[in-house]
């Protein structure tokens, strides 16, 4: 393996290769524009999924990318905020899953600019601008692929108010319910603010915190998307997924942004080697950055 330093992109706020072209004029961003009836869905579900978000090229560049980043070796293994080859207990349910990764490659850097990603980002979120939070991936391999517990995003996310947050699963590999593709529980989002699981855990630890009622309104549905299409989520909407015990890969990308304005509410590092930003401070700098003004 190279020894070779690999430059921190996370100095760079813009598109750096020739995976996404930036759009010029009011014309041009039109075509990556959510319909009303989209963001309505959205708003009573607290979801949204089936955007096409990739071509199957960009999704094939981002599959060799993920190829190298997957290697523990790899020289920018460093700035990873998280690695983990099996986040799962259990060594027969492999979970792969990472956060920083847009500091490493190109496309997944790259990905944080597709203007399909934050024009829906930024409708969802009230047409507010946009900014990075953290990214992740989460690969399930063939046939021992673990799972993702039921949870809240925001549960983890305490650190930075207000509650002004939005989560993108993209797929990398056809997603269905045989290799492990995400479930969401329609209206969980004004369940307000649930006690968070251990991620690769009991699938059913959430039910310990569910009231009564909330127990007969827990009803997923599993979101079955080709690869390169998206979905949405709100901060507060229960989802998981369940193992992969198919012959088929399960491998996603997340991206995690804010409206522009969230404010940093520890005085703690928010990622793991970011530096703090001292509480009731925004969130924005060289970690942070805006992606899209609204």
């Amino acid at each position: 393996m190279s020894t070779t330093t690999v430059q921190d992109l996370s100095n760079v706020h813009e598109l750096i290769s020739d995976l996404f072209k930036w759009p010029q004029n009011p014309e041009e961003w039109e075509q990556y524009q959510l319909s009303d009836e989209q963001v309505a869905f959205f708003q009573e579900n607290g979801y949204l999924s089936d955007v096409k978000l990739l071509g199957e090229w960009q999704v094939d560049q981002l599959r060799d990318e993920l190829e190298d980043l997957t290697d523990p070796d790899h020289p920018g293994n460093s700035l990873f905020y998280e690695f983990h080859s099996n986040e799962s207990a259990d060594p027969n349910a492999t979970l792969f899953h990472s956060l920083g990764h847009w500091r490493i490659k190109p496309g997944f850097h790259d990905i944080l600019w597709n203007p399909a990603f934050v024009m829906a980002a930024s409708q969802l979120l009230g047409d507010a601008s946009v900014r990075f939070w953290h990214d992740q991936l989460f690969c399930k391999p063939a046939r021992h692929g673990g799972v993702v517990a039921w949870h809240q995003d925001y549960s983890y996310w305490t650190r930075t108010v207000p509650m002004q947050h939005l989560t993108c699963w993209v797929g990398l590999d056809d997603a269905s319910t045989e290799n492990g593709c995400l479930h969401y529980v329609p209206g969980s989002h004004r369940w307000g603010l649930l006690d968070k699981p251990e991620l690769a855990g009991d699938m059913e630890g959430v039910m310990d915190y569910l009231t009564e009622e909330q127990k007969a309104g827990f009803k997923p549905v599993p979101v079955e998307m080709k690869r390169g299409y998206g979905s949405f989520h709100h901060p507060l909407t229960v989802h998981g997924s369940y193992a992969n015990h198919s012959e088929r890969s399960r491998r996603a990308l997340v991206l995690n942004v804010f409206a522009d304005g969230t404010q940093s509410d520890s005085n703690d590092e928010v990622l793991t080697g970011v530096p703090p930003i001292k509480k009731g401070n925004t969130m924005e700098g060289q970690f942070f950055p805006l992606l899209y003004q609204a």
